[in-house]
């Protein structure tokens, strides 16, 4: 008779680390927190990323923004294809994660991961062809040619909102598809998805710091990324209480960081274009004609 058939195994119970630089180190402060499932059981244990895990994070992401900017727009788009075909095949993974977070049915899960891959898809169809619809040759009163070109501006900080996965693909896609390079606060609510999805990019092509996924408090570490000097931008699609939102555009305001601030929004819905263009600079060349 085998083991299995007389005895009863334990669950295997997860602690979730950070996704930082392509690996997953555990908070340098030691915490963790207790995520539950829709029924109020426990679920697994989550790191509670500090101050010095941002400040790590955003030290990686700046690293990897020259490499990462200054791939081809095409092989962007090839790597975020990559990461779709990774996560279809962890299709599996990603259900159960979703229906044990939030409750819902299996035909809503899949759903969720179904639309969740597609965006990926979207936007790596779009990496080659923003440049072309943002920029272009620009008439002037003169013998000059005059192209404007879009170009990523560094770092940006997510605030994830709390749809899990569908949510957290729709702010880092964009993001990443333009060549900038992004540390993101998981939902607090929802983080499991979040770092599994860092496990997708850590086994797709996508090098190491272009994503850095934080798990914790957004009340504690937003405020540090908002105010840190490294930091070019910050999207606040997940900052649901308005004072917070309010308090982080000040900080944001000290480096005239580019702030992306919407109100609500359909996730599922085809995205605008703007969260591309956002955190897009645009460089203008003149040049004489000659005569």
């Amino acid at each position: 008779m085998s083991p299995s058939s007389t005895t009863q195994r334990l669950d295997v119970k997860k602690t979730y680390k950070l996704y930082i630089d392509g690996q997953f180190p555990r908070s340098e402060s030691g915490r963790s927190y207790v995520v539950n499932d829709s029924k109020g059981k426990f679920l697994a244990n989550a790191s509670q990323a500090s101050r010095k895990d941002a400040r790590d994070a955003v030290r990686a992401a700046r690293a990897a923004f020259g490499g990462w900017s200054g791939r081809t727009a095409y092989n962007r788009g090839q790597v975020i294809y990559r990461i779709a075909e990774v996560l279809e095949g962890r299709r599996d993974q990603f259900e159960a994660e979703l229906r044990a977070a939030e409750g819902i049915s299996a035909a809503m899960a899949r759903k969720f991961v179904d639309a969740s891959i597609d965006r990926l898809v979207f936007y790596a169809g779009w990496a080659d062809k923003v440049a072309q619809v943002v920029g272009g040759a620009n008439p002037v009163a003169g013998p000059y040619f005059n192209h404007s070109a879009p170009e990523p501006s560094g770092v940006v900080a997510i605030v994830a909102p709390d749809r899990p996965l569908m949510g957290l693909i729709s702010v880092v896609a964009p993001v990443i598809t333009t060549g900038n390079t992004c540390v993101v606060i998981a939902s607090e609510k929802y983080p499991l998805p979040a770092i599994t999805l860092g496990e997708v990019m850590a086994t797709s092509d996508l090098p190491g710091g272009v994503v850095n996924v934080l798990t914790g408090s957004v009340a504690e570490i937003a405020p540090w990324l908002a105010s840190h000097l490294d930091v070019n931008g910050i999207d606040l699609t997940g900052v649901e209480d308005a004072e917070l939102a309010a308090d982080l555009e000040v900080s944001a305001a000290e480096n005239l960081k580019r702030v992306r601030r919407p109100g609500l929004e359909d996730l599922v819905a085809p995205p605008p274009l703007d969260r591309m263009t956002k955190f897009l600079e645009t460089k203008t060349v003149w040049h004489p004609m000659g005569i």
